[in-house]
């Protein structure tokens, strides 16, 4: 299967076929936090260039700048998506999506944003851990 991308990538459809899955998946969940921190701030850069009564020239350059390497970079996930897929790894569930799905079980959630126990109970703040 051919390939061509619209932007410039460091890699070629074939080249990411030849890695290790475990290193496709990383890449992918790199490029997904790397796109989340870029979307938002691009909501910042318009949010900067909503509030300026003139056009601000870096803040504008900077809004283009970044919707090139969002594009690149989802580009980037689709070709290592297309990767796994040619290895044989299903990426139709909603782990390799850019959004998170919301936790199926409660009680887990429930567990994960308990409260942390003290592991000290003397009340000094020294250096250490205490148990």
């Amino acid at each position: 299967m051919d390939y061509f991308p619209r932007y410039s990538q460091p890699f070629t459809l074939a080249e990411a076929t030849n890695l290790d899955v475990s290193i496709i998946t990383d890449e992918i969940a790199r490029l997904q936090n790397s796109l989340k921190h870029l979307r938002e701030t691009q909501d910042l850069l318009k949010s900067a260039l909503g509030e300026s009564g003139e056009p601000d020239e870096e803040l504008q350059k900077a809004l283009e700048e970044n919707e090139t390497v969002i594009g690149s970079q989802e580009e980037r996930i689709s070709i290592l998506k297309l990767a796994l897929s040619q290895k044989g790894v299903s990426t139709s569930d909603s782990h390799y999506d850019s959004q998170p799905s919301p936790p199926v079980n409660p009680r887990f959630t429930a567990v994960v944003n308990a409260p942390t126990p003290q592991l000290s109970e003397r009340g000094d703040n020294d250096e250490g851990v205490y148990l």
